[in-house]
């Protein structure tokens, strides 16, 4: 057997081990980017290398493969990746201020590094310090709007429970409002998606910025019956919401910015249509106008709005050509 199919098959076995339900050959084949019959091949090796494991059908008729008493825990694997990889996700945290997600990182962090032996733990952080100092941190231009930790951490524990959520909104000194929190939308401004039961039933957005105090109640609630945050943040091109605002979206770029507009993701539903002449048109369906002129003005005379009628009218006059580069 070739060092690569025992590292496969370890890792195999690992998965076999660590996951509840065991592992089925379309998980086999997904994880190790693989045949069909080279996944069944693998699970005839895992059932020749180890004496513990069992192939059980499910009731979705599909066979999983677990170990049983698997000791894999011994096994000392390199972690430089998993290391590097928290400590990038530790940086994010702690430069969006989720304190709570940074201190669970680095405990994580320390974990991984615990269970190695010094020597090769010197060398695991040696080299996930040397990667995280190659990768350069880029910051958006412009301002960026700061949060306050405690609103945050108050925010993912009631979204943990669900719990109501008590705060002030506006200003420090706002009357108290107890909210119902059903997700959080990262952009260029974050909102918290929640309902306010003394008001209606309507999903609001509130900008998270604008919450100067945070309190986790105890008391849960029950979140609106189909709601899903994917489906709601699709609703809009960027994190604001206006149902006034929401239909088919129609743009045209130019042929000569075609190309590039091609490789954008306006919008999770849009579809995109090449022309003969060699322009593209791209069609979705959301709101938001405000954040879609923002960033069409930055395709200067390159792009042109068909629909809807108040974004064309929104972005009249504004469409430049002296612009050197496409975004």
């Amino acid at each position: 057997m070739s060092f690569s199919k025992a590292q496969d098959l370890i890792r195999l076995a690992r998965l076999a081990a660590t996951r509840r339900g065991g592992i089925s050959l379309e998980e086999i084949c997904d994880e190790f980017g693989t045949a069909h019959r080279t996944a069944q091949r693998m699970t005839d090796a895992l059932e020749t290398s180890f004496a513990n494991v069992e192939a059980v059908d499910g009731p979705d008729r599909k066979r999983r493969w677990w170990l049983t008493d698997p000791l894999l825990d011994r096994l000392q694997h390199r972690q430089e990746t998993a290391v590097e990889a928290l400590d990038i996700a530790a940086r994010a945290a702690q430069a969006d201020g989720r304190l709570r997600h940074l201190r669970a990182l680095n405990d994580l962090r320390d974990g991984l590094l615990a269970r190695l032996v010094p020597k090769d733990a010197l060398r695991t952080e040696a080299d996930a310090e040397a990667v995280l100092t190659a990768m350069g941190q880029v910051t958006r231009p412009g301002p960026k709007v700061n949060l306050q930790p405690a609103v945050l951490d108050a925010i993912i524990e009631s979204l943990r429970g669900p719990f109501r959520l008590r705060v002030r909104y506006g200003s420090p000194d706002a009357a108290e409002r107890i909210l119902e929190p059903h997700g959080v939308l990262m952009g260029h401004r974050t909102y918290l998606v929640a309902r306010q039961p003394a008001r209606s039933d309507t999903i609001l957005n509130f900008r998270m910025d604008r919450i100067y105090a945070a309190e986790t109640i105890d008391q849960s609630f029950a979140f609106a019956s189909g709601f899903s945050l994917e489906d709601y943040a699709a609703q809009a091109f960027g994190v604001w919401q206006d149902p006034a605002q929401y239909g088919e979206v129609i743009w045209r770029f130019a042929p000569e910015a075609a190309a590039r507009a091609a490789e954008f993701r306006f919008h999770p539903t849009q579809v995109v249509l090449p022309q003969d002449d060699g322009s593209l048109i791209v069609r979705f369906h959301a709101a938001g106008w405000l954040e879609m002129a923002w960033h069409l003005y930055q395709w200067g005379d390159k792009v042109e709005v068909l629909a809807p009628n108040g974004l064309r009218a929104l972005v009249e006059g504004h469409r430049r050509a002296d612009f050197d580069a496409l975004p």
